[in-house]
């Protein structure tokens, strides 16, 4: 008999990949060009050449030991070397291969950092709306997810309730920056006052309250947005950081934490770090992508295909009558329902053939989420569906949020 927490893990499922999947049996009945899925993050713009021509040279350039082997459970040290060196060409920062470790990805890193930092009920605060797999990776290593609620004009956290909910429990903040879902960017601003309420409230509990920010759409920023670097605000800070939607590889699985050396007991918990890699299983990341990204650390995916999609779909569901709060980073728009029970819309939606994913799962009922990373022709074909979603539901004239 398995588990009864994975059993309950199997009854919530998880509604973006069970949409995913519907989609897909839907387009096999309907044809593809017939069905407008919205539901995955899924990134579709053109892996770059460099990678794949990276790939291919290291496996006929170097041994196959070299690159199939086993290294450092934080990883190839020459590869930790030259992310070091990118980011400090980029953010102005001074790190060396001891600041980096390699991940599987920006979730496997998270998870190693949670299993580092961890004790049992310690709490970790997280912002509404966010990534709904953020409570299974606490649940994971038996820490309370504590949620704080956001500012509904703006999308921003709501700090009087953040202040309310710290306690001598909260042992981490863990940030998404661009923000899945709502495609937020927290600026300069935002970070300081996390940064100084956290400050503030490390002093009167007498303990370390660690900052962790998750930034796989760092690069995905527009109308010349830029994400804050956070160890420039915050000592105690661990960046977890995926290529997947930047080099648009997210099955290759593959990323970094960025770990301070200002850090309050640094070396215990870059050592802490290391083995939480080994032991939780991951052992270390994957070889030959960490060979492959060092090649490409300045490659981008096409920015501006994405901007073009966010552009198109926010205009045209803003002039259908939609709520739509405007997308700054990422390739997510967040749209509010038309009624209070936004699973009831996502099922309307259905019957016109749109996939969407209903808010509850990024703990804000009311919104639905659409992953415009789609073809642009994707988007062009669906906006005679939105029309009909619209018309069904009365949507008139009104303004974004």
């Amino acid at each position: 008999m398995v588990s009864k927490q994975i059993l309950e893990d199997l009854k919530k499922g998880s509604a973006i990949r069970a949409m995913f999947v519907e989609g897909k049996a839907l387009a096999e009945r309907m044809g593809a060009e017939n069905v407008y899925d919205f539901s995955l993050g899924n990134p579709c713009t053109p892996v770059p050449e460099a990678y794949t021509k990276a790939m291919l040279d290291i496996i006929r350039e170097e041994d196959s030991l070299s690159i199939h082997g086993y290294m450092d459970n934080a990883g190839y040290p020459q590869v930790r070397k030259l992310v070091a060196d990118s980011l400090n060409q980029r953010f102005g920062t001074d790190f060396d291969e001891g600041n980096i470790l390699m991940t599987a990805g920006a979730a496997g890193g998270i998870n190693v950092i949670l299993r580092t930092l961890l004790e049992p009920e310690e709490e970790v605060m997280v912002f509404v709306p966010y990534f709904t797999e953020y409570r299974n990776y606490c649940q994971n290593w038996r820490g309370k997810l504590v949620e704080v609620n956001p500012d509904y004009d703006t999308f921003l956290p709501d700090f009087t309730d953040m202040e309310r909910k710290l306690s001598p429990k909260t042992k981490a903040v863990l940030i998404n920056n661009p923000v899945n879902p709502s495609g937020v960017v927290y600026t300069e601003e935002v970070i300081k006052k996390i940064a100084a309420l956290l400050e503030k409230k490390q002093k009167e509990y007498g303990h370390e309250i660690y900052l962790i920010s998750d930034e796989p759409y760092r690069e995905l920023v527009f109308d010349g947005k830029s994400v804050p670097f956070l160890t420039h605000y915050y000592k105690n800070t661990l960046v977890a950081y995926s290529f997947s939607k930047s080099l648009s590889i997210p099955g290759d699985r593959i990323g970094y934490i960025v770990v301070p050396k200002e850090m309050a007991d640094y070396e215990t918990v870059f050592a802490g770090l290391s083995i939480a890699n080994r032991i939780i299983g991951f052992v270390n990341a994957p070889a030959l992508m960490q060979k492959t990204v060092a090649r490409c650390l300045y490659e981008r995916t096409d920015v501006e295909f994405y901007d073009q999609n966010r552009k198109l779909i926010y205009g045209e569901l803003l002039k259908l009558g939609f709520t739509c709060v405007k997308p700054e980073g990422t390739f997510y728009l967040f749209v509010k329902s038309p009624v209070p029970n936004e699973k009831q819309f996502v099922e309307a939606a259905k019957k016109h053939h749109i996939l969407l994913v209903g808010g509850s799962t990024f703990a804000c009922p009311g919104y639905v989420r659409l992953a415009y990373c789609v073809p642009y022709e994707t988007i062009e074909r669906s906006l005679k569906a939105f029309a009909a979603l619209a018309e069904e539901f009365g949507l008139g004239e009104h303004r974004a949020q």
